[in-house]
Protein backbone atom coordinates (compact mmCIF):
# COMPACT_ATOMS: atom_id res chain seq x y z
CA UNK A 1 0.00 0.00 0.00
CA UNK A 2 0.96 3.63 -0.71
CA UNK A 3 1.91 4.69 2.96
CA UNK A 4 1.47 8.28 1.43
CA UNK A 5 -2.63 7.10 1.76
CA UNK A 6 -2.21 7.11 5.55
CA UNK A 7 -3.15 10.49 7.00
CA UNK A 8 -2.72 10.66 10.92
CA UNK A 9 -4.66 13.79 12.90
CA UNK A 10 -5.29 14.99 16.52
CA UNK A 11 -9.08 13.51 17.52
CA UNK A 12 -11.37 16.51 18.15
CA UNK A 13 -14.33 16.68 20.68
CA UNK A 14 -16.50 15.46 17.49
CA UNK A 15 -14.64 12.18 17.37
CA UNK A 16 -15.84 10.64 20.42
CA UNK A 17 -18.69 8.21 18.90
CA UNK A 18 -15.96 7.62 16.03
CA UNK A 19 -13.37 6.28 18.56
CA UNK A 20 -15.97 4.60 20.84
CA UNK A 21 -17.25 2.55 17.84
CA UNK A 22 -13.40 1.88 16.55
CA UNK A 23 -12.76 1.41 20.40
CA UNK A 24 -15.04 -1.49 20.90
CA UNK A 25 -14.18 -3.48 16.57
CA UNK A 26 -10.92 -3.12 17.20
CA UNK A 27 -10.79 -4.57 20.84
CA UNK A 28 -13.43 -7.51 20.07
CA UNK A 29 -11.51 -8.12 17.06
CA UNK A 30 -7.83 -8.41 18.70
CA UNK A 31 -8.98 -10.28 21.84
CA UNK A 32 -12.90 -11.93 21.88
CA UNK A 33 -10.97 -15.08 20.84
CA UNK A 34 -9.36 -15.42 23.88
CA UNK A 35 -12.26 -14.37 26.40
CA UNK A 36 -15.40 -15.71 27.33
CA UNK A 37 -18.50 -13.59 25.51
CA UNK A 38 -19.41 -12.46 29.46
CA UNK A 39 -15.75 -11.09 30.14
CA UNK A 40 -15.43 -9.27 26.76
CA UNK A 41 -18.91 -7.88 27.21
CA UNK A 42 -18.20 -6.52 30.82
CA UNK A 43 -14.90 -5.26 29.25
CA UNK A 44 -16.51 -3.30 26.47
CA UNK A 45 -19.39 -1.86 28.05
CA UNK A 46 -16.69 -0.30 31.05
CA UNK A 47 -14.37 1.45 28.53
CA UNK A 48 -16.36 2.33 25.49
CA UNK A 49 -18.55 4.41 25.01
CA UNK A 50 -19.35 8.24 23.46
CA UNK A 51 -19.65 9.27 26.87
CA UNK A 52 -16.74 7.55 28.14
CA UNK A 53 -14.41 8.81 24.45
CA UNK A 54 -15.79 11.96 25.60
CA UNK A 55 -14.13 12.11 29.01
CA UNK A 56 -11.22 11.02 27.72
CA UNK A 57 -10.75 13.56 25.21
CA UNK A 58 -11.59 16.13 27.63
CA UNK A 59 -8.68 15.18 29.66
CA UNK A 60 -5.64 17.59 29.39
CA UNK A 61 -3.27 14.48 30.04
CA UNK A 62 -4.97 12.38 27.04
CA UNK A 63 -4.37 12.73 23.09
CA UNK A 64 -6.50 10.53 20.52
CA UNK A 65 -4.42 10.33 16.99
CA UNK A 66 -7.03 9.05 13.95
CA UNK A 67 -5.04 7.02 11.31
CA UNK A 68 -7.18 7.68 8.43
CA UNK A 69 -7.24 5.96 4.51
CA UNK A 70 -9.10 8.10 1.90
CA UNK A 71 -11.38 9.60 5.11
CA UNK A 72 -12.28 6.03 6.85
CA UNK A 73 -10.89 5.73 10.13
CA UNK A 74 -8.20 2.63 9.77
CA UNK A 75 -6.63 3.13 13.51
CA UNK A 76 -5.99 5.19 16.35
CA UNK A 77 -3.57 5.61 19.55
CA UNK A 78 -4.52 7.61 22.67
CA UNK A 79 -1.63 8.84 24.55
CA UNK A 80 -1.54 9.95 28.16
CA UNK A 81 1.44 12.04 30.15
CA UNK A 82 1.26 11.40 33.94
CA UNK A 83 3.08 8.49 36.19
CA UNK A 84 4.24 5.11 34.86
CA UNK A 85 5.07 1.70 36.76
CA UNK A 86 8.60 2.09 38.64
CA UNK A 87 10.05 -0.61 35.99
CA UNK A 88 9.88 2.59 33.35
CA UNK A 89 13.12 4.91 33.24
CA UNK A 90 11.77 8.40 33.19
CA UNK A 91 11.03 11.65 34.79
CA UNK A 92 8.36 12.64 32.14
CA UNK A 93 7.10 9.53 30.60
CA UNK A 94 4.27 9.45 27.89
CA UNK A 95 2.35 6.23 27.72
CA UNK A 96 0.65 4.71 24.38
CA UNK A 97 -2.47 3.51 26.02
CA UNK A 98 -4.30 2.03 23.37
CA UNK A 99 -2.78 1.83 19.72
CA UNK A 100 -4.73 -0.61 17.09
CA UNK A 101 -5.49 -0.58 13.48
CA UNK A 102 -8.56 -1.45 12.31
CA UNK A 103 -9.01 -5.23 10.64
CA UNK A 104 -8.86 -4.56 7.17
CA UNK A 105 -6.07 -2.76 7.27
CA UNK A 106 -3.76 -4.34 9.56
CA UNK A 107 -0.58 -5.04 7.70
CA UNK A 108 -1.15 -1.89 5.24
CA UNK A 109 1.33 0.09 6.81
CA UNK A 110 -0.73 2.10 9.26
CA UNK A 111 0.24 0.59 12.68
CA UNK A 112 3.91 2.03 11.30
CA UNK A 113 2.96 5.11 10.29
CA UNK A 114 0.90 6.10 13.59
CA UNK A 115 3.48 4.42 15.77
CA UNK A 116 6.09 7.37 14.13
CA UNK A 117 3.15 9.83 14.88
CA UNK A 118 2.66 8.43 18.20
CA UNK A 119 6.82 8.67 18.88
CA UNK A 120 7.19 11.97 17.14
CA UNK A 121 4.46 13.48 19.26
CA UNK A 122 6.29 11.88 22.49
CA UNK A 123 9.45 13.78 21.08
CA UNK A 124 7.86 16.93 20.97
CA UNK A 125 6.72 17.07 24.48
CA UNK A 126 9.07 18.97 26.68
CA UNK A 127 10.86 16.93 28.60
CA UNK A 128 9.65 13.47 27.77
CA UNK A 129 12.65 11.08 28.38
CA UNK A 130 10.74 7.86 27.99
CA UNK A 131 7.29 6.36 26.09
CA UNK A 132 5.79 2.99 27.65
CA UNK A 133 2.76 0.64 26.55
CA UNK A 134 1.78 -2.33 28.34
CA UNK A 135 0.80 -5.58 25.88
CA UNK A 136 -1.03 -8.60 26.48
CA UNK A 137 2.03 -11.34 26.89
CA UNK A 138 0.08 -13.53 24.69
CA UNK A 139 -0.36 -11.01 21.87
CA UNK A 140 2.84 -11.79 20.36
CA UNK A 141 2.05 -10.73 16.91
CA UNK A 142 2.05 -7.07 19.03
CA UNK A 143 4.91 -7.72 20.75
CA UNK A 144 6.69 -8.16 17.65
CA UNK A 145 5.93 -4.76 16.13
CA UNK A 146 6.50 -2.93 19.19
CA UNK A 147 10.06 -4.25 19.66
CA UNK A 148 10.40 -4.05 15.64
CA UNK A 149 9.42 -0.32 16.81
CA UNK A 150 12.21 -0.53 19.46
CA UNK A 151 10.35 -0.80 22.86
CA UNK A 152 12.14 -3.39 24.94
CA UNK A 153 10.38 -5.34 28.18
CA UNK A 154 10.65 -3.99 31.75
CA UNK A 155 8.01 -4.86 34.01
CA UNK A 156 5.19 -6.82 33.96
CA UNK A 157 1.63 -5.48 35.15
CA UNK A 158 -2.25 -6.76 35.42
CA UNK A 159 -4.82 -5.96 32.96
CA UNK A 160 -8.73 -6.90 34.06
CA UNK A 161 -11.13 -8.07 31.22
CA UNK A 162 -14.37 -8.53 32.87
CA UNK A 163 -13.24 -10.71 35.65
CA UNK A 164 -10.04 -12.11 33.79
CA UNK A 165 -6.72 -11.22 35.68
CA UNK A 166 -4.72 -11.13 33.00
CA UNK A 167 -0.93 -10.28 32.56
CA UNK A 168 0.48 -7.44 30.55
CA UNK A 169 4.12 -6.90 29.48
CA UNK A 170 5.64 -3.21 30.31
CA UNK A 171 7.25 -2.11 27.76
CA UNK A 172 9.96 1.49 26.84
CA UNK A 173 11.66 3.13 25.24
CA UNK A 174 13.12 6.38 24.39
CA UNK A 175 11.17 9.11 22.52
CA UNK A 176 13.06 9.66 19.62
CA UNK A 177 12.26 7.88 16.49
CA UNK A 178 14.48 5.46 15.30
CA UNK A 179 15.82 3.34 12.47
CA UNK A 180 13.27 1.68 10.81
CA UNK A 181 10.57 3.78 11.74
CA UNK A 182 8.93 5.49 8.81
CA UNK A 183 7.98 9.34 9.42
CA UNK A 184 4.39 9.95 9.16
CA UNK A 185 5.72 13.15 7.06
CA UNK A 186 8.31 10.99 5.17
CA UNK A 187 5.07 9.24 3.83
CA UNK A 188 2.81 12.04 3.03
CA UNK A 189 1.14 12.53 5.74
CA UNK A 190 0.60 15.03 8.07
CA UNK A 191 -0.72 16.14 11.46
CA UNK A 192 -2.99 19.53 12.53
CA UNK A 193 -0.92 20.94 15.37
CA UNK A 194 -2.59 20.98 18.90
Amino acid sequence: MDLSRIIVRVAMAADASLLAELGRRTFFHSFSADNTDADMSAYLGAAFSPEIQAEELADPASTFLIAEIDGVAAGYARLRSGDAPTDVQGIVPLEIVRFYADRPWIGAGVGQVLMAECLNMAAALPGCDAVWLAVWERNLRAIAFYSKSGFVAVGEQEFVVGSDIQHDLVMARPPEPSEGILSCRDAGGSHPAR
